[in-house]
């Protein structure tokens, strides 16, 4: 077996194809644990993690905690940021998390080779003068930020998240371009970690992806935290000027800050690889065409994570190297059900997904009954001071079995997981409804949405 990436989707594939006694070598071009563990996933979540605690400490005041040696009738912020030592720590994480990857893989005993892969035919991949003739070739190179031909990145003042990192002050004005995931997240991080944060969006609302319900939320706390939310306002470049940059806008506007962050989506790492000479069939987008096992077009080449466009999430990355490397060597596979997959979205409050959403459901003509809950009437959340989100169960209107559910919280990606286990073994609301849970906690919402469903089934 050879694997051609390192992140999620390659070195998950890597540790199932050793374990089942294949001779597995891996090749990554920048570190172990690809851009999820070094530029995205893993320190996007630290920085979120840190603007977290800022989010915290401004509820403290309504709980009757003050900074000590502050007066009582003076700001409720008593902390500033240190961006130097925040990204320090972000920096040190991350390579802290991509050497336990490479001691896991060597442990195994997988080759770990570093340098660009390229396939000369379905079964060989080239590495520098080394060639490797493989029975599998997994692709799992990703993906690398998009950015707009008048807006390119100097690493300075124009970025991509996978250059925020590098900041030692904390910007005075960000702009975002993008309301997508990633640049709510950043938007919102910045803006708690005290950045004044300007977020430009194409769309209607921020996050138009999402559910509309909880997307309405995030908007809502946004502005809240004085954050200016530009909608319907699409980016047509950006440059930089002698104190900061400005972005203008597709009508003309120019908006001026110090920074500005685009984020404006990824395009597939597939290029200059040999895929298509190797009969291993792309999109018109450039990713890589995949079945429900991983398969591609070409005999015996696999293909998992961004690069294939299936769902840019690290734990569908993973799963899919995961079946691409239990099918090739003839184990048990269960196909990839994105119905299954939880996903999350790290602003404050968070947004946790799962299963069917309240507009695939409406598509598809399925009769459903839904059910909702603020968190500010569970009694925990009242405990914490917490007062934006909700609860939302779907379930089928016949059988009661749950086809999906949206969780708005602090921590919300810890509290889908009831939810997320009902979609994948088709339990009924009934079921969740009869399930002890803990009082006070914020997972009881989840059964008092159960209980009202169960009123509702027709």
């Amino acid at each position: 077996m050879v694997v051609v990436g390192g992140g999620p989707g390659g070195y998950e594939a890597a540790l199932v194809a050793r374990r089942s006694g294949a001779d597995v070598t891996i090749v990554e071009r920048t570190g172990w644990g690809g851009a999820a563990v070094l530029t995205d996933v893993v320190p996007s979540k630290t920085l979120i993690a840190t603007a977290e605690w800022m989010t915290i400490a401004d509820r403290a005041p309504e709980l009757g905690i003050r900074t000590a040696g502050l007066p009582v009738d003076g700001p409720a912020r008593g902390h500033q940021v240190d961006l130097g030592r925040v990204n320090a720590r972000v920096v040190e994480l991350a390579e802290a998390q991509s050497g336990d990857i490479r001691a896991r893989l060597e442990q195994e005993g997988v080759e770990l080779l570093t340098g660009e892969g390229r396939l000369d035919g379905p079964q060989r991949v080239v590495v520098g003068d080394r060639v490797l003739e493989a029975d599998v070739v997994l692709v799992a190179t990703g993906a690398t930020p998009r950015t707009l031909p008048e807006a390119q990145p100097d690493g300075e003042r124009i970025l991509t998240w996978t250059q925020l990192y590098g900041l030692s002050e904390l910007p005075e004005r960000l702009v975002v371009v993008g309301s997508g995931v990633t640049g709510a997240e950043f938007a919102g991080a910045y803006n708690a970690l005290g950045s004044d944060v300007v977020l430009v969006s194409s769309r209607d609302r921020v996050l138009p992806g999402e559910d509309a319900d909880a997307a309405e939320v995030i908007e809502e706390v946004f502005r809240s935290r004085g954050m200016t939310v530009l909608s319907r306002s699409r980016a047509a470049g950006a440059r930089r000027t002698a104190t900061g940059v400005e972005v203008t806008l597709a009508d003309g506007r120019v908006v001026e800050g110090s920074h500005c962050l685009m984020a404006v989506g990824s395009v597939p790492a597939t290029r200059g690889l040999g895929l298509e000479e190797a009969g291993v069939r792309l999109t018109g987008s450039g990713h890589v065409e995949v079945d429900k096992v991983s398969r591609t077009s070409a005999r015996g080449v696999y293909a998992a994570g961004d690069c294939t466009g299936v769902l840019p999430l690290a734990s569908v990355a993973a799963m899919q190297g995961r079946i691409a490397m239990a099918h090739a060597l003839g184990d048990a596979v269960v196909p990839l059900d994105l119905r299954e997959v939880a996903a999350n979205i790290f602003t404050a409050p968070e947004i946790a997904t799962v299963g069917m959403s309240q507009k695939a459901l409406d598509e598809a003509g399925i009769r459903y009954v839904a059910s909702t809950l603020e968190l500010a009437r569970n009694p925990r959340a009242k405990m914490l001071g917490m007062k934006d989100g909700f609860v939302k169960v779907f379930a089928h209107g016949a059988t009661g079995i749950v086809l999906g559910g949206v969780v708005v919280a602090p921590r919300a990606g810890e509290l889908i997981f009831p939810l997320t286990l009902a979609v994948s073994h088709r339990l009924t609301a009934d079921e969740i409804a009869q399930s002890f849970t803990v009082y006070p906690s914020l997972s009881g919402s989840i059964a008092e949405v159960a209980r009202v469903l169960h009123q509702r089934q027709d």
